[in-house]
C-alpha cells in the first residue's frame, strides 16, 4: 500500500521536472582527445587469466567512479521519489554497467598483465606428486562465476572493448546521463512493486536520448542505434568479474549489496 502511495506520488509530482535527467546535468563536458581502435585479443587466449598491472591506482579510480555513479543516482528526482526497497533493487542490479559508464565517461585507461596463476595440467601434476586431490573443473564459459577468482583474458577484453566503443563514439555528457537513466530503471527485474512507473522512466530516458541525438547530431541517422549498441555490450559483462578486478585486490573479499547500501544511505 506505502509503494502504491509512493508510485502513485511520483506520477503526480516527478511529471513537473523537464526530463527525468535535465536536473543533474551541471557538470561542464570536457574536451577528451579520440580513443584509438580497440585492441584486439586472441581468442584461444581468452581463457587466461589476468590481472591489473597497477591495482591501487585502477582501484581507486573505480572506487571513486562508484562514489560519483551514486551520487547520480541520488540527485535524480525520480529516483528519490521510490520506496528505499525499490532503490536498493535497482542499485544492487545495475551498480556494475552504471559504474563501467563512469569509467568511459572519465577515460580511465586499463592496464593489465598475465597471471602467473598456474595452468589446470601444472595445478593436477602438483597435486598427484604431494599425494593430494586434483582440483576442481573450472566453470564452464558463460556460466557464473563464485567466490575470489582472477579475470579471464576474455572478461578483460569485454571490458576494454566496451570502453573502446564508447571512446570512439565520443559520447557527451548528455547522452551518457541518458544511458544511465536506461540502465538504472530497468522495470524487468523480479521484486519490483512500481513495474510501470519504473518502465515510463525507462521509457522517457530513451525519448530524452533520441531527441538529443536527433537535435545535435543531425547528419548521423544511425548514432540512436550506436548508442544503444553500447548497451547491449554491457549486458555481456558479468558483476562479479567487475567486483573482482576493481575491488578484491585492495579491499579483499567485498560484499557489494552490503556496501551499495551504506554508499546508497550515505550523503555522498
Amino acid at each position: 500500500m506505502a509503494c502504491s502511495e509512493r508510485c502513485c506520488r511520483c506520477c503526480g509530482e516527478g511529471r513537473r521536472h523537464s526530463s527525468i535527467l535535465y536536473s543533474i546535468l551541471r557538470s561542464e563536458e570536457r574536451a577528451v582527445p579520440p580513443a584509438g581502435p580497440a585492441p584486439r585479443g586472441c581468442p584461444c587466449g581468452s581463457r587466461r587469466r589476468v590481472a591489473l598491472r597497477s591495482p591501487q591506482v585502477a582501484c581507486k579510480a573505480a572506487s571513486a567512479v562508484l562514489v560519483k555513479t551514486l551520487r547520480f543516482v541520488q540527485n535524480v528526482p525520480c529516483f528519490q521519489e521510490l520506496p528505499l526497497e525499490e532503490q536498493l533493487l535497482l542499485v544492487r542490479s545495475c551498480w556494475a554497467p552504471l559504474l563501467l559508464l563512469g569509467l568511459a565517461q572519465d577515460r580511465v585507461h586499463l592496464e593489465t598483465v598475465e597471471s602467473a596463476e598456474p595452468s589446470m595440467l601444472q595445478r593436477i601434476l602438483t597435486a598427484r606428486r604431494q599425494g593430494e586431490q586434483p582440483p576442481p573443473r573450472a566453470p564452464a564459459p558463460g556460466r557464473q562465476h563464485h567466490g575470489p577468482h582472477l579475470p579471464s583474458a576474455g572478461d578483460i577484453q569485454a571490458i576494454k572493448g566496451f570502453l573502446a566503443k564508447c571512446w570512439s563514439l565520443d559520447i557527451s555528457t548528455k547522452e551518457y546521463a541518458y544511458l544511465k537513466g536506461t540502465v538504472l530503471f530497468n522495470p524487468d527485474l523480479p521484486g519490483l512493486q512500481c513495474t510501470q512507473y519504473i518502465e515510463g522512466l525507462q521509457r522517457e530516458a530513451q525519448q530524452a536520448l533520441n531527441e538529443h541525438v536527433t537535435l545535435i547530431h543531425r547528419g548521423d541517422e544511425a548514432r540512436f542505434a550506436k548508442l544503444n549498441v553500447v548497451l547491449s555490450l554491457l549486458r555481456s559483462i558479468n558483476a562479479n568479474v567487475v567486483a573482482e578486478l576493481f575491488f578484491r585486490p585492495i579491499i579483499g573479499a567485498v560484499n557489494m549489496d552490503d556496501m551499495l547500501l551504506e554508499m546508497l544511505c550515505a550523503k555522498l
